[in-house]
């Protein structure tokens, strides 16, 4: 993955934390998608400002201990977008 692309939320989804799921969800017109911890921590960084890069680096400063935090961020966003949650730019 282009490490210079910028994410953004697709403006069809609004991403909230949701008290009643007890996560980060994704909201839109036909449904929920209910996201995991690292999938709500990731987007959460999700500016429409930021790079990929931006994001790895902010995320791996906040989480040293996790190996391979770049692959996977990197395989979550290839998701997001296949999924068109997210737009990269």
């Amino acid at each position: 993955m282009n490490r210079d692309l910028i994410p953004s939320l697709n403006k069809h989804f609004r991403m909230q934390w949701e008290e009643a799921q007890g996560c980060y969800v994704l909201l839109y017109p036909e449904g929920m998608v209910k996201l995991n911890e690292s999938a709500g921590l990731i987007l959460a960084c999700v500016d429409g400002q930021q790079t990929v890069a931006d994001i790895i680096s902010d995320l791996a400063a906040r989480f040293p201990d996790v190996e391979g935090i770049a692959i996977d961020i990197e395989e979550f966003m290839a998701t997001a977008s296949a999924q068109r949650w997210i737009e990269l730019a």
